[in-house]
């Protein structure tokens, strides 16, 4: 089968096409002839050996997949086959002609909606859902999104008045995207490529924090005292965020990581449904930049870190 193999961390040719073995699906694992795959910002981090991951080379890399079930292991409903798919894959293989992804972590798609679309807005907006969930919004809230103009940062700002958010504050690095942050609900869009941007910050409630590094230190100081809360769940910089215990001992605020197995299976199991059905009822988007075939994968990539996308970029076998 054709996948995009990474034999060598580096720049985006480091992506190059190459004919590899079909893959088996082992126990509770299901083999999707994809349809469509996801391409992320984490994804080129990875590639360029900027963000901390286990990464046997040569691998094929890639997250996201949606496509047809043809092949099930064992303990996995025969039911499923046939039947079309969004799921992960727990973090590699997806950029390929088939890819492996545990059953338990795969959605119908629903009729009416097309594997495109379904893939473009699962897991983004299966990890917004479950951090405004997560975040336990009293209402009338001041909350702030870094990266509001993200795959992920998007749906947040989106639905964080649904969810009781008072106002809504979010950052974005060019004009087009702190435009889009506020269309997309934004109350206050701040300019985070000026490297003082957090100074700029009135007191916030809530903090969905997708930067780490020195950032995530600085805004602890916006937080509100005693009730503030930030929800860590990116690593934007390539860098964890610098906060000890001292820093929230001293301020009285909490930080809650958003990450690691039992919050991907409740992100999976019980968001991704959710967010698919939103897709539906028409009460959330899918938000497509555009879709480029499997062998541009070294072009996705680029436009990715040109940080001029604002929608997401899917590769299509």
């Amino acid at each position: 089968m054709r996948a995009i193999v990474l034999s060598e961390k580096g720049g985006p040719e480091r992506l190059e096409v190459a004919d590899v073995p079909r893959p088996t699906p082992g126990e509770g694992q299901v083999l999707v002839r994809t349809q469509a795959v996801g391409v992320s910002y984490a994804e080129t981090q990875i590639r360029a050996g900027t963000l901390p991951f286990p990464l046997p080379l040569p691998a094929v890399i890639g997250a996201e997949a949606a496509g047809e079930v043809v092949e099930v292991g064992e303990g996995v409903d025969a039911k499923l086959l046939g039947s079309t798919v969004v799921g992960v894959t727990g973090g590699l293989g997806s950029y390929a002609e088939y890819a492996l992804l545990p059953a338990a972590m795969t959605v119908a798609v629903p009729d009416g909606l097309s594997p495109v679309d379904a893939l473009a807005a699962a897991a983004p907006g299966a990890i917004a859902l479950a951090l405004l969930h997560k975040a336990r919004l009293e209402g009338g809230e001041t909350v702030l999104v870094e990266a509001g103009a993200s795959s992920v940062g998007t749906y947040l700002v989106e639905h964080a008045k649904e969810f009781g958010a008072g106002r809504v504050i979010a950052t974005a690095g060019s004009a087009a995207k702190r435009e889009r942050a506020a269309r997309m609900g934004a109350d206050l869009v701040i300019d985070h490529g000026s490297p003082d941007w957090p100074g700029e910050l009135p007191d916030v409630d809530v903090v969905f924090e997708s930067v780490g590094g020195t950032v995530a230190r600085r805004v602890l100081d916006h937080l509100t005292p005693g009730t503030g809360r930030m929800l860590y769940y990116g690593l934007l910089s390539g860098e964890p965020a610098a906060i000890s215990a001292a820093d929230l001992m001293e301020r009285g605020v909490t930080v809650t990581a958003c990450s690691g197995p039992g919050w991907a299976g409740e992100v999976f199991t019980t968001h991704l449904p959710a967010i698919l059905a939103r897709l539906v009822a028409g009460t959330s988007r899918a938000y497509v930049d555009r879709t480029l075939p499997l062998e541009e994968a070294a072009e996705a990539h680029r436009l990715l870190e040109s940080r001029a996308i604002t929608g997401r970029i899917l590769l299509v076998p």
